[in-house]
């Protein structure tokens, strides 16, 4: 049986792993955890009831800057109390591209952290359309690449 770091989530059935995949890697496994703490609603986590950034909460407050910054503000606080290993290089919130019309949808949300985990010399991209469900991550080691995604 091999070892890994964490629970690959969505949990996924592997002969290799064991009962499910693993991820086997710290950029792997950071991306998720970031993906996680954004994702997660407040009093969603057993025995942590102040954990996560409960983007879902936000979805009928107006697509504006001051939404948008109160997002980027809980994102920031939650990362430094609960990935303390992690340091954010840049938060970027912003209103997607409509691909019908070619303008902003205001109705949608993209966000896109460029993080590094020093202990590790990790620079790594993470993006999660809010709109849609995708996420999508990249970087590793010192500036290499790498990948996992997936939805929520």
């Amino acid at each position: 049986m091999s070892q890994g770091l964490a629970v690959a989530l969505p949990l996924t059935i592997d002969t290799v792993d064991g009962p499910y995949k693993s991820h086997k890697n710290l950029t792997d496994m950071a991306a998720q955890n970031l993906k996680m703490v954004i994702l997660t609603s407040p009093g969603e986590r057993v025995m942590i009831p102040e954990f996560g950034v409960g983007i879902r909460n936000f979805l009928f407050e107006p697509n504006n800057d001051d939404t948008r910054e109160r997002i980027r503000n809980r994102i920031q606080v939650q990362v430094e109390k609960y990935l303390p290993y992690i340091e954010l290089i840049s938060l970027e919130l912003y209103k997607p591209q409509s691909a019908l019309a070619g303008e902003p949808d205001d109705n949608g949300l993209v966000i896109r952290i460029k993080y590094s985990i020093p202990a590790a010399n990790v620079v790594s991209d993470l993006t999660i359309d809010a709109g849609s469900g995708v996420s999508t991550s990249t970087g590793g080691g010192s500036g290499g690449s790498g990948g996992s995604g997936g939805g929520y």
